[in-house]
């Protein structure tokens, strides 16, 4: 049901014509002091599919089977929170391992340590997992191997929020710590997927500032090439700089920017 301003029941928004620029909720309309009844429901029904995100557990093993073209060992692990109600309420617990998952990256260790591991983590978002994971770990992995990065069994962890990535990456002994999860759910983007990339991640000893983010990666915000793209630069510019976090900056919007003014040079020529 769309909002048709020649209803005379609701007031058109004279906003109207901005809606085509961007999903946020403007120029709704109103029927006397309230929303049109299409509205208050498409607001519910987002309100609903965002508490799903969070609430959905995620399937680890149709994850398991999704990712096993990949070629790579792959580890089923879970965080020192229990269940997701704990997950919520103790943030810290979700940032540590427990146990058993310990052990289970101990008994996989090899002599020669990897570069980079690679973790996927539910996050708040099962969701985005779901819908995201797998096609954008189709296209990192081959350029990894592509740049003979050694990579770590690929860590898949439950009730896990971001840092559990350092202890994973110390224990593993690896340079690049990539953690990919689901994003705190929006009222237009309950599937948004994020990317953190750490440096020489030490668990308890990193902090955010010590970790780049690229964010809102769904099929209405950015797309997997292009994410690809950023991640790519930042591993490569870490390298270089030996470092990451607040001291490395995106730098791929200004070539782009670069390419662009390039590329109207050669018109004009």
């Amino acid at each position: 049901m769309t909002l048709k301003p020649q209803d005379p029941t609701i007031h058109a928004d004279p906003w109207l014509s901005l809606k085509q620029y961007t999903p946020a909720r403007i120029a709704l309309g109103h029927t006397g002091a309230s929303l049109p009844t299409a509205a208050s429901l498409n607001f519910q029904l987002a309100h609903a599919l965002a508490r799903d995100a969070v609430n959905i557990a995620l399937d680890f093993t149709a994850l398991s089977q999704l990712l096993s073209p990949l070629n790579l060992p792959l580890l089923t692990l879970q965080s020192r929170a229990d269940n997701q109600r704990m997950y919520l309420q103790r943030p810290d617990l979700g940032r540590l391992l427990n146990a058993a998952s310990l052990q289970q990256i101990s008994a996989s260790l090899t002599p020669q340590n990897p570069d980079a591991v690679i973790v996927v983590a539910d996050g708040l978002s099962s969701k985005a997992i779901e819908h995201h994971a797998g096609a954008f770990l189709k296209l990192l992995v081959p350029e990894l191997l592509a740049r003979n990065y050694q990579i770590s069994p690929l860590c898949l962890v439950k009730h896990a929020r971001v840092a559990v990535g350092d202890a994973i990456a110390e224990a593993y002994t690896a340079r690049l710590c990539i953690v990919l999860i689901g994003e705190r759910p929006g009222l237009s983007s309950p599937d948004s997927m994020g990317i953190y990339f750490t440096y020489q991640a030490k668990s308890g000893l990193t902090t955010d500032a010590d970790r780049n983010c690229i964010s809102n990666i769904h099929n209405n915000g950015l797309d997997y090439p292009n994410a690809l793209k950023k991640l790519l630069f930042l591993l490569a510019e870490a390298e270089k700089l030996q470092l990451s976090g607040v001291h490395l900056k995106d730098g791929t919007s200004q070539m782009a920017v670069s390419q662009q003014a390039q590329e109207n040079v050669f018109l004009l020529v």
